[in-house]
């Protein structure tokens, strides 16, 4: 199955939109964040840095995808999504998910319970996991690299934890 794409924005940190279809050939970790969601400042874009730092490029693409779902006035805006990425220092690509009737339209798309969620998709572009909330570090990396090998199984091995933007996570 063919999972549906990203609909962004705007791109930060990349020279060209990025597409799940210009990524083929590489496992992709897409973390969907809010920047004032507690789990996703202290767990899944440190854990995405991780990532980014452990795998190669050439095998490994890490993205997010900024899911604007609340405060919109304080979190929606180009300008302060640029300011948190650079004070953060995430330099792997993040896209701001289009908005449509007040909600991210990839958010939507992909049925996310909220933020932080990881999406992992193999070589081929399949969607091998859909996460909400943290997922432990070990069971991430041996999923990337499952991913990466694009035939063997996926299996996160950790619940969905988090709730209405406690300290694992927000829910719309």
């Amino acid at each position: 199955m063919t999972p549906p794409p990203w609909t962004i924005s705007h791109w930060f940190n990349a020279p060209a939109p990025v597409t799940l279809e210009s990524l083929r050939g590489r496992a992709v970790l897409a973390v969907a964040f809010q920047m004032l969601c507690p789990g996703c400042v202290s767990q899944g874009l440190p854990q995405a840095q991780k990532a980014r730092a452990t795998f190669r490029e050439d095998d490994l693409a890490v993205i997010g995808l900024h899911t604007v779902f609340e405060h919109h006035e304080a979190q929606g805006s180009v300008a302060a999504l640029g300011a948190f990425l650079h004070e953060y220092r995430i330099k792997f690509p993040v896209g701001i998910d289009a908005q449509e009737g007040g909600m991210p339209v990839t958010m939507r798309a992909y049925g996310m319970r909220g933020t932080p969620t990881t999406l992992l998709y193999d070589r081929a572009g399949n969607l091998r996991m859909h996460q909400f909330g943290h997922v432990e570090d070990m069971a991430l990396g041996a999923s990337i690299v499952a991913a990466m090998a694009s035939d063997a199984p996926i299996d996160a091995g950790a619940a969905s934890t988090g709730g209405v933007c406690g300290p694992d996570g927000c829910e719309p």
